[in-house]
Formats: C-alpha cells, structure tokens, sequence
C-alpha cells in the first residue's frame, strides 16, 4: 500500500468515527444524545488511535496536514511527499464525513437546528472572535506537535503508542477544545465542512465558510510553532523556518490579546 493510500484510509476512518461520535451525541432522536463533551472528547481520542492503529506502520499516520507539514518543517518528512500526504488527507476527510451522513441519514430531517447539523462536520467557535478563534487553534496544535514529538521520544510496548496519542487528543479536547472545538487539523475541519456543503443534507444551513480559515491556519502555525519549541528545548539542529512559526505564534498572542482589549 503506497502511504498516500495509507494517509486516505486513515483520516477516513479518523473522521467516520469522529464525525459519527458528534452526530451520536447532536441529533435528535440518537441513543447517544446530549451525552456530553466529556463522551465527544474521549470519542475523538479513541477515532485517531484507531486511524493510527490502521496505517501507522505504513505511513506514519499524520492524518492531519498540520502534522505533516511540521514533520516536514523538522526534517523528518521529505518536503516533496508534502502535497500528496495532504491531498489524501483531505480526500479521507470527505469520505469520512460522508459516510457519517449515510450512518444517520434519517436523522438529518428530524434535527431542526441548523448549527447543531453544522457542528457535525466542522467546528465553530463558542464566542467569535478572529485573535481568540486563531490562537485556540494554534494553541491546541502546538501542544498536539510537541505531545507527539514528546512521546515518540519513549519507548513503549509494542501497540501502546497509538494509545498515548489518543489520550493526548482527549486531553487537548478536555483541557482547550472548549473554546473552538478544536479542529487542531486542517483536514479534519476542511473536509467535512465541504461535504456538509456538497451533501443533500435536509435543511442544512450555511457551510460558514468565513470561518473556515482559521481552522486551517492556526493549526500549520501552532503545528510548526509546537515542532520549533520541542526541537529548541530537546534537539540541536533547530529548523530555521521554526523561527518564522515563533514569530508568527508571538504576532497572533499580541493581536488577541489587543483584540479583547478593545473590547
């Protein structure tokens, strides 16, 4: 299986379960409904354990652009698989999403609230706010590079990394996801919101596609900014791009901080 094979079936799975986990616990007429952030949390952790469990050996299982592109910021990604990792990755992401729709197709129709549907596929944030929105984001995929990079550091048993991982995705959930949802992967949030805008989902609403920047930027400059703080504190050879995704992190706290200011 080539890896960009492996990056599609992967985030598939990723956002089949995770999607599916979202509309278990939003849609009327679901067992799961109103089950809670604490179910969705752990839901979205155990969906990238098992996307990582699927292709992990083949690909590495980024399933996520962010990881991708810090991977290759550090030097441990050739930059030419870059493209193909994340057209995969985005491809997966639809299909993910997709299959979701099918797997609750009566439920579309008898779910009023167009938001609620929304937030199937795509995040939202809790109070808008551009500075805010973008530094979550950028915050949760910065611990998300520095987390991952953290545990491949250790060794563990055989099968229990996909694990490790998974918690960190719940804990990041927990502990950030409140704010935006944390989309903290750009496929993650892009693809699926194109699919709720593509599917003949029953009165579906707005795609909110002024928003959808920020799920894609903030998680490639957190990613890079968490990649360039791990290997500044524990390896010698910074990534002089790591810089430029610093620079960019300090701008976008200053920005959200006058932001709220004003306010």
């Amino acid at each position: 299986m080539s890896v960009y094979l492996a990056e599609f079936i992967g985030t598939a799975i990723l956002l089949y379960f995770g999607n599916s986990v979202n509309a278990a616990t939003t849609l009327n007429f679901s067992y799961a409904k109103d089950s809670g952030w604490i179910i969705t949390t752990v839901g979205w952790g155990l969906s990238v354990t098992f996307g990582i469990y699927a292709v992990g050996q083949i690909s590495g299982a980024h399933i996520n652009p962010a990881v991708t592109t810090s991977m290759a910021l550090v030097g441990e990604l050739e930059a030419t698989k870059v493209p193909g990792y994340i057209i995969a990755q985005v491809l997966g992401a639809i299909t993910g999403a997709t299959l979701t729709w099918l797997q609750y197709l009566p439920h579309w129709g008898k779910t009023e609230d167009q938001s609620a549907k929304l937030g199937v596929f795509c995040t939202s944030p809790a109070i808008p706010q551009t500075g805010a929105n973008l530094l979550s984001e950028m915050m949760g995929t910065m611990i998300l590079i520095f987390g991952l990079l953290m545990i491949g550091a250790n060794d563990f048993v055989d099968g229990l990394n996909p694990l490790a991982v998974g918690g960190l995705i719940a804990v990041i959930g927990m502990a950030q996801g409140g704010s935006t949802g944390y989309a903290i992967n750009p496929a993650r949030d892009f693809g699926p919101r194109l699919a709720h805008f593509l599917l003949p989902i029953k009165g579906k609403g707005s795609s909110n596609w002024s928003y959808s920047w920020i799920p894609i930027l903030g998680p490639i400059i957190g990613g890079g900014a968490g990649a360039a703080f791990y290997y500044l504190a524990f390896e010698d050879n910074f990534p002089m791009l790591g810089w430029v995704a610093i620079g960019l992190f300090a701008v976008t706290v200053a920005y959200a901080i006058l932001e709220e200011a004003k306010k």
